[in-house]
Formats: structure tokens, C-alpha cells, sequence
């Protein structure tokens, strides 16, 4: 597959991406942001994210739970990203 993010990108946003307190630690972070990078990128129907990303609702889910986390508005996302709207 495809990387969207460099490994060097990955590192320097993954402290950024919240989790939840409870349960186990959501697998595969970086495909389910590579998800939502790959959307934005392409301009495609959040509906058409690639299954290697994951489900297209899980890419959805996980990124509507980090846009009301304010994960964009900050850190590395701040600077004109086009992440700051809704997926769909």
C-alpha cells in the first residue's frame, strides 16, 4: 500500500492523536489517518476510502472523534490543513 505519510510525518503527528481512556489501544492509527489524509488529497466521497485503510465508517468515526478532540486546529495540522471540515 501506498504511504500518504512519511514515516518522519507519522512521528512528529502521532503524540497528537488522542485515545480513549478505556479499552484497548486502537490498532492501526496510521491507516485510519492515512484514511482520512488520502479523502482529503484525492477529494473523494469519504465513502470511497480504500479498504486498506480500513472500513470507510472507521476511517470516519476515528477522524470525527479526533476533529471534536480539536486535533486539527493544533500541533502539526494547524497550518492550512484542509482537515479542519467535515469528512463527508
Amino acid at each position: 500500500m501506498r504511504r500518504e505519510l512519511s514515516d518522519e510525518d507519522w512521528e512528529l503527528i502521532r503524540p497528537h492523536l488522542p485515545i480513549g481512556q478505556y479499552g484497548p489501544y486502537p490498532e492501526n492509527l496510521r491507516d485510519r489517518l492515512e484514511g482520512a489524509v488520502r479523502r482529503f488529497r484525492t477529494g473523494s466521497p469519504g465513502r470511497e476510502v480504500p479498504e486498506a485503510f480500513g472500513s470507510w465508517s472507521t476511517v470516519y468515526d476515528r477522524f470525527a472523534q479526533w476533529h471534536d478532540a480539536g486535533v486539527f486546529a493544533a500541533g502539526p495540522f494547524r497550518h492550512g490543513s484542509r482537515a479542519a471540515g467535515p469528512f463527508s
